[in-house]
């Protein structure tokens, strides 16, 4: 950590107009989702609080708030994998995060594939409930990001044993991927029950909106952790941490430039949606529907942020209201607590 104490978030609360919401089934389903996945008892006591602090469920129900009881739940099982998954792929060299990727991909393509480790059985159990509902494109979409996801997260891995840091463009299409943004986007449909065209994917005004939503996640979610990461020393793959090493610019300056960057995104998000070509009236409800969804995943990830300990700790609420955030000091490694239960 440098010389620099403290820095100011930018206000993306203030510069972000879509609709917020929580999801009714939230209390039942979250408490359903919470004791499942803690009945594989994967977590070190150090990664159980991290979980714990997190409340991965709040952000479903805040990203999913539309959704019904067997999706939202479903959802939350698959944010608390993708958690397992993420904590533990942190810790891991690019072969290893790899392998363990692989394991989801095989349990979620063959019902027949087993290799005997618990991740596998959380995800033949996700696999059933997301196979009910979700339709032939859509599920193929899923799977083709999960793909992309892994080999990104191996990526991430391998920069990490090297200390590499890429430059701007270079992190931004990885950090598209690593940051399993389209992965959870990919249920919004899975939630509504709609199957959209893949023409639909390849329209490039759809996909300006598309990208500017998973960007605006993704580099909010690259500022609220940056001191979080900073303090164990995984800021390699975080935009701030980019911007300050490619720019030659301050923390201060780096966090300004989020903000500013995240205020086109917003522009973009919006302006492009009026001009969406016509795929005829039913697709077009359903594409409408779509977008909204993912303005309440925006949304719902900037007031979750705040909301819990995961980023800022105890004083998630003050940081909220003085957007001033204190460097935390680095970690020993004794303090990382790296080892886990996952096979």
């Amino acid at each position: 950590m440098s010389s620099v104490e403290h820095f100011i978030l930018p206000d993306l609360l203030a510069m972000c107009p879509l609709d917020g919401a929580k999801n009714p089934h939230y209390e039942r389903g979250a408490a359903e989702s919470r004791a499942w996945i803690n009945s594989y008892n994967v977590f070190t006591d150090r990664k159980r609080a991290f979980f714990v602090l997190g409340s991965n469920e709040l952000l479903v129900s805040r990203a999913y708030a539309y959704a019904g009881h067997e999706q939202f739940r479903t959802c939350c099982d698959f944010v608390n994998v993708l958690f397992v998954f993420d904590e533990f792929s942190d810790d891991q060299d690019g072969k290893g995060a790899l392998a363990t990727g692989n394991i989801f991909l095989n349990a979620m393509k063959d019902p027949n594939w087993d290799d005997r480790s618990t991740f596998s059985q959380m995800t033949k159990v996700f696999r059933t409930r997301f196979l009910r509902l979700c339709r032939p494109k859509a599920t193929a979409r899923f799977l083709k990001h999960w793909e992309t996801y892994c080999a990104s997260v191996v990526k991430e891995a391998e920069l990490r044993e090297a200390n590499t840091i890429l430059d701007v463009d270079s992190f931004i299409a990885l950090r598209r991927e690593n940051s399993a943004v389209r992965l959870c986007y990919g249920l919004v449909e899975y939630c509504l029950g709609t199957d959209l065209p893949d023409d639909v994917f390849e329209d490039p005004t759809f996909m300006e909106i598309y990208w500017a939503a998973v960007d605006l996640v993704c580099w909010a979610n690259d500022v609220y952790s940056y001191d979080m990461e900073q303090s164990k020393g995984i800021d390699g793959n975080n935009i701030v941490t980019v911007l300050m090493k490619n720019n030659n610019i301050t923390l201060q300056e780096a966090s300004d430039y989020v903000g500013v960057h995240a205020q086109k995104l917003m522009d973009r998000f919006i302006s492009a949606q009026t001009r969406l070509p016509s795929w005829g009236a039913s697709v077009d409800s359903e594409i409408a529907r779509y977008i909204k969804a993912l303005g309440f995943w925006v949304k719902g990830n900037l007031d979750w942020s705040f909301e819990t300990q995961r980023y800022f700790g105890a004083k998630h609420l003050e940081i909220k209201d003085t957007r001033l955030v204190t460097l935390r000091p680095r970690e020993r490694p004794a303090e990382l607590d790296i080892d886990s239960d996952v096979e």
